[in-house]
């Protein structure tokens, strides 16, 4: 009826899942501690990862003073994390001559937010500290120790069934083998007890030849 709706249905699911692996990161709170623009009297700072558009930071003008924001500003998000992958990432100021100055580049992981609330400080001495969220990286992160104790568990249970399992056949090979052993030995007794038998009626001839009793066909 809808030609095509299959393949449209496909792509769909595959872009929402791709949608619920990633991970929003937004700028908590930033504080710069140096200007590295010589000739502008207010710094142009910037976020980046490798690769992405800039994410300018328009309120951050002013050194040692600490900016807090909502995460719900016109230029958040920062930028978005997919399952364990790491971004490098970093802080810039614009410069007008010379290349953009560096405040600090770094490995931004999902990793990092290890608050309960998601939240992740990076601080470099005499440049700046800044805060970033990202509630979202928790929930991977939880899923992904759920998963990982459930393969964990799952190989534990195989690990202790087949510790059972060589148990269990070394029982049976200890209980067969000592059955075989004790048909053995009771065949060797009974060899042992026949022998002995014979032995004593060797005996009792060599006794009565010695008497000199022999058979009833002699005496007659």
């Amino acid at each position: 009826m809808f030609p095509g709706f299959k393949g449209d249905k496909q792509l769909i699911i595959f872009v929402c899942a791709g949608l619920v692996r990633a991970a929003i990161v937004t700028l908590d709170s930033i504080e710069i501690y140096k200007k590295h623009e010589i000739f502008g009297s207010k710094p142009t700072v910037f976020f980046r990862c490798k690769g992405e558009n800039w994410t300018i930071l328009p309120d951050v003008k002013k050194k040692h003073v600490l900016y807090i924001f909502k995460g719900e500003e016109s230029w958040q998000p920062l930028t978005e994390l997919t399952d364990k992958k790491c971004k490098r990432c970093g802080i810039y100021e614009k410069d007008t001559i010379k290349p953009d100055d560096t405040f600090d580049e770094w490995e931004l992981c999902p990793s990092d937010f290890t608050s309960p609330h998601g939240k992740y400080s990076h601080y470099i001495k005499k440049e700046f500290k800044a805060t970033f969220l990202c509630p979202e990286c928790i929930h991977h992160r939880d899923a992904s120790h759920h998963s990982s104790g459930s393969q964990k568990g799952e190989k534990r249970s195989m690990h202790w069934a087949f510790m059972l399992l060589i148990g269990a056949s070394v029982l049976i090979v200890l209980v067969i083998g000592a059955v075989i052993t004790y048909k053995c030995w009771k065949q060797k007794k009974r060899q042992n007890e026949q022998a002995r038998f014979l032995k004593l009626f060797e005996e009792d001839d060599d006794i009565d030849d010695e008497l000199g009793i022999g058979p009833l066909s002699h005496v007659i």
